[in-house]
């Protein structure tokens, strides 16, 4: 098999949540053990940090092998789902992995697959542990797909675990409270294993205390050790560890402001670990998030007259950051292209946007996506107006025509709509 035959075959043969949703989702460690033991048990052949949390693990874990990368540390980088190719879920040093690797890895592993029946994530997690523990890198980012405890990720024993935060997502498989949603990201604290928690929300702070108590894990929050404030789009003022900087982050979001808590702890854990990163490597990593790793779809410009931006944010938490980072800035009026999954909570999703934009109702070619007509009826019923354009591509191009250049369009909605932009 040639690297579009073997893609084929994990696409055709394993259940992927992206697609299908929940019927993917398999709650259980088995097949994940049982494919690393097939390999050689690579997970235990590498230093690892595992992320978890609703939103900001993608952020957290990108700027983390950033600047580990720019101490000079050879790092893998983990993270789920890929936007545009398969291979960018698996990275060293921001290089994605070799399509050959994944022909060879397949080839290798199809008699298991045959047996264990597992589900496309159990697979590339299998894949990944492989590829870092071959490559020998100083250490990996490790992105857990959801949850924690039961994720596939979760057989790994990091040398330190952070959590971002917890909101509202996935609900009919993590649990119908945040606390019981906590309790599931709890699950990647291991005995002995420092953890710090990003942001400091008192509805689940008795969840990880409890945890941490439990595993004997020290908890660093972020919110007691930094304070970060936003001074204008990509610099933030950072006062902690003795001493007040600024940073400049190529990623734009307001919202980062709660995960660069959480990567400042995570580095002065390291170092207090036996690592090396110097102030220095600290600011550059900041700065080349997106050169160094790859990340795409964070407050990411697309054009500008009119202001074009997309943002992967698709839950209700997501969203809520993205309508705080609208009304900063400045546009005359609001062409938002949209699309959903059916899993989400859309109701909730629709009530918090706002009612004098244009929208531009679309879907991403999956069956897991929300079709874009329903999507419209929904919105309609709640005072929202637009029009459907199914076509995610020809839905940018209606919002651009119909755009001014002092405008604002955003793609946002779901991270499978995002990765349908061309030319992103």
């Amino acid at each position: 098999m040639n690297y579009t035959d073997t893609l084929t075959y994990l696409f055709k043969n394993l259940p992927m949540f992206q697609r299908v949703g929940s019927a993917a989702y398999k709650p259980d460690l088995t097949n994940t053990l049982k494919l690393c033991a097939a390999l050689g048990n690579p997970h235990q052949k590498f230093k690892s940090i595992h992320v978890a949390g609703t939103n900001g693990k993608g952020s957290t874990s990108h700027m983390l092998a950033a600047i580990l990368q720019t101490a000079g540390y050879k790092t893998g980088l983990y993270t789920s789902p890929h936007l545009k190719e398969f291979t960018e879920r698996i990275r060293i040093n921001g290089d994605e992995v070799e399509k050959e690797f994944v022909v060879d890895f397949v080839k290798r592993i199809k008699p298991e697959i045959e047996k264990l029946k597992p589900s496309f994530f159990e697979i590339t997690v299998a894949m990944a542990f492989d590829y870092f523990a071959q490559q020998q890198v100083d250490i990996a980012i490790i992105e857990t797909g959801m949850g924690g405890r039961l994720d596939s990720t979760n057989v790994i024993t990091p040398i330190l675990s952070v959590i971002t935060n917890i909101s509202w997502d996935h609900k009919e498989l993590l649990g119908d409270t945040l606390q019981k949603i906590g309790s599931e990201k709890a699950g990647i604290i291991k005995s002995g294993v420092p953890v710090v928690i990003s942001e400091n929300q008192p509805q689940v702070a008795e969840v990880f205390e409890s945890k941490a108590t439990q595993t004997k894990s020290e908890l660093i929050s972020a919110s007691d050790q930094y304070t970060v404030k936003r001074v204008s789009s990509g610099k933030f003022e950072v006062t902690g560890n003795g001493k007040k900087q600024t940073i400049d982050l190529d990623l734009l979001g307001i919202y980062q402001a709660k995960n660069i808590k959480g990567v400042l702890c995570a580095v002065d854990e390291l170092n207090s670990l036996g690592y090396s990163i110097t102030n220095d490597d600290l600011l550059g990593g900041f700065r080349n998030v997106i050169t160094l790793t790859g990340l795409k779809g964070r407050w990411q410009k697309l054009g500008e007259h009119p202001l074009t931006i997309c943002d992967t944010g698709h839950n209700e938490a997501g969203i809520a950051e993205i309508i705080s980072q609208i009304k900063e800035t400045p546009h005359s009026k609001l062409h938002w292209v949209i699309g959903v999954v059916k899993d989400k909570d859309v109701s909730t999703i629709l009530s918090l946007l706002p009612k004098n934009a244009s929208y531009y109702f679309c879907e991403a070619s999956l069956p897991r996506a929300l079709p874009a007509k329903e999507l419209y009826e929904k919105a309609k019923s709640i005072g929202l107006n637009g029009i459907v354009v199914e076509d995610v591509n020809a839905a940018i191009r209606a919002a651009r025509e119909s755009s001014s250049p002092d405008d604002l369009i955003l793609i946002a909605g779901s991270t499978f709509v995002v990765a349908e932009i061309e030319n992103l």
